[in-house]
């Protein structure tokens, strides 16, 4: 789906114009959006707006890395957005030429919705242009962000404080899936920070350096995203190494009480193997109190030992 909007030098705001019609007028500056385009509708990147094949080529193979391109007479741009739901990763193309802006995305973007709601409400039209399309369309993709992260956070905190009482297995395992969605979230953001630092710092953008204020706080607000990522992260590699830690001490706990017990059977049963072999000649055999004699000393043993542990602490 293809979809115009044309603002005049006025303010007046004109939609649904072919962009043959766009493409030969002057007096305007206009933005198209490719919505999940077909086949047909790509074809109009070539003619009439005679795109370059390589930037066409981008935004057919979906998922490309953030990037800006530079060319003769307009200049190519490769965000990432992330869906509120899944997740995922959605790439939006945005071609930025001196009296047009054209977005193209396989999937609805709600960024790019957004703005163009924006722009159709706007007051005072006159006042936007292509460059602040972009700039619009770029703060609503790193604001959504912040969701995400926010969101990852309060997982860490639970996991960390574990107030359910939850196993140590189910904790690991929220654990891992949380790393994992961190890292694909630095996959995303740490290049959106390079762009963005790309963008204010080019002399080629004479038409985003009369804002370029506005996109150094979009690349503040990545580096704070960025340093939120990283920390979270770190929390994630020190929960897991203190739940390994805490395992593992767990675990010697428990060898250590299994091996005192152990510690203290092993002098009964070497007496309890002594009389019970079967030789004729053994004296203790014949008297009356033996059984009982016997039992007594190993009890006797077994407590000894018992209480000797047991202030040695090697219980506890």
């Amino acid at each position: 789906m293809i979809r115009t909007i044309s603002v005049g030098t006025s303010g007046h705001i004109q939609t649904g114009l072919s962009i043959e019609t766009l493409v030969s007028s002057k007096d305007h500056w206009y933005w198209i959006d490719f919505n999940e385009a077909t086949d047909e509708e790509i074809a109009l990147l070539r003619n009439p707006l005679r795109f370059h094949p390589l930037s066409i080529e981008d935004c057919i193979h979906t998922l490309q890395r953030p990037k800006l391109d530079y060319y003769d007479d307009y200049h190519f741009f490769v965000f990432q957005a992330l869906n509120a739901e899944t997740m995922m990763k959605e790439e939006v193309d945005l071609f930025l030429g001196p009296n047009y802006i054209v977005t193209f995305h396989s999937v609805s973007n709600r960024e790019v919705e957004d703005v163009w709601k924006r722009l159709e409400l706007a007051k005072t039209p006159s006042e936007w242009n292509p460059s602040i399309v972009l700039y619009h369309v770029l703060d609503k993709i790193v604001d959504n962000y912040f969701p995400h992260v926010y969101r990852i956070e309060d997982v860490l905190n639970d996991i960390d404080e574990n107030s359910a009482d939850r196993s140590m297995e189910e904790l690991l395992e929220d654990l891992f899936d949380t790393r994992h969605e961190l890292l694909s979230l630095r996959h995303t953001i740490t290049p959106m920070r390079d762009l963005a630092y790309r963008i204010i710092n080019s002399h080629r953008l004479a038409e985003i350096l009369a804002q370029k204020e506005y996109f150094a706080d979009i690349h503040d607000h990545l580096l704070r995203l960025a340093e939120k990522v990283e920390a979270s992260r770190e929390l994630t590699t020190d929960i897991r190494d203190s739940y390994l830690s805490m395992n593992s001490h767990e675990t010697n706990r428990v060898m250590k009480v299994l091996t005192v017990i152990t510690t203290i059977f092993m002098p009964l049963t070497f007496i309890a193997g002594i009389y019970g072999m079967n030789f004729e000649n053994m004296p203790e055999l014949t008297w009356g109190y033996g059984y009982f004699g016997t039992l007594f000393t190993m009890f006797l043993i077994g407590m000894s030992m018992f209480l000797y542990f047991w202030k040695k602490g090697w219980f506890k």
